[in-house]
């Protein structure tokens, strides 16, 4: 039972990962309008904010957030299956609420998000595919490598690498409890680097799977806290590049 019910679960994960990526792909339901310049010119502009565009905009993160983590929580996944070993009853329904708690936490950051698209956007800082540049832009890349050396940034992925202990801990509460548990510390490790969507664009899908990757690398691979630290001077670089040009 537990061997059928790993394989369920991880093919759940994949199709929904699959699914999650394609809705992107194909332009997460935002239509551009097309206004006239004159002399033949046509410039793409975002929808009017409505409490339908907001809406949108917020199922956009959303799935988003679900394309770029899902994929580096699957080690926390196994193991918390490795936990329910032995006990005899599907494993199915708690995976589930552990992954439920998981996304809640990132759904929970999708709204910020949400709301932070829409000052940007009225303060007139986003571009048409949703990105910020120039001053503003450079200033959010050295940030987010000054924020790779943070000691809080350090200790967060320290726990999103290795999640056996608080997953141990905070299961007796209940898997939703322990999944919304494990996605803060995700949430503290990665948050400056979802930010960097605004600075290539939330309609760029070739940034966000370079962006996915790159929390893949620091959770996963075993060079992962090296990568964060060569990746922060690696930013850092980049803003200070931006500002300069």
């Amino acid at each position: 039972m537990l061997r059928h019910d790993r394989v369920v679960v991880l093919a759940g994960l994949f199709t929904v990962i699959v699914l999650a990526w394609l809705y992107l792909l194909f332009g997460a339901g935002i239509e551009m309008e097309e206004m006239d310049m004159g002399g033949g010119q046509m410039m793409l502009m975002s929808p009017p904010w409505t409490v339908g565009y907001a809406v949108l905009i917020f199922f956009m993160w959303a799935i988003m957030m679900m394309a770029m983590m899902l994929p580096s929580v699957t080690p926390a996944i196994l193991l918390a299956i490795a936990l329910l070993r032995g006990k005899g009853t599907s494993i199915l329904l708690p995976i589930g609420l552990f992954v439920t708690g998981y996304l809640v936490t990132w759904f929970g950051f999708s709204l910020g998000a949400t709301f932070l698209q829409w000052g940007l956007d009225q303060a007139g800082f986003l571009s048409a595919n949703m990105s910020i540049g120039g001053v503003i832009a450079g200033l959010l890349l050295i940030a987010a490598g000054l924020y790779q050396w943070s000691p809080f940034k350090q200790a967060c992925l320290v726990q999103c690498r290795s999640p056996s202990e608080h997953l141990v801990r905070y299961w007796r509460q209940g898997p939703m409890i322990a999944g919304a548990r494990h996605g803060l510390f995700c949430l503290g490790c990665c948050w400056m680097l979802m930010a960097l969507l605004f600075v290539g664009g939330l309609m760029n899908i070739l940034w966000i799977a370079g962006l996915a990757l790159f929390v893949l690398f620091e959770k996963v691979l075993p060079v992962g806290p090296r990568f964060c630290r060569v990746s922060g001077i690696a930013l850092m670089a980049s803003g200070a590049f931006v500002l300069l040009r």
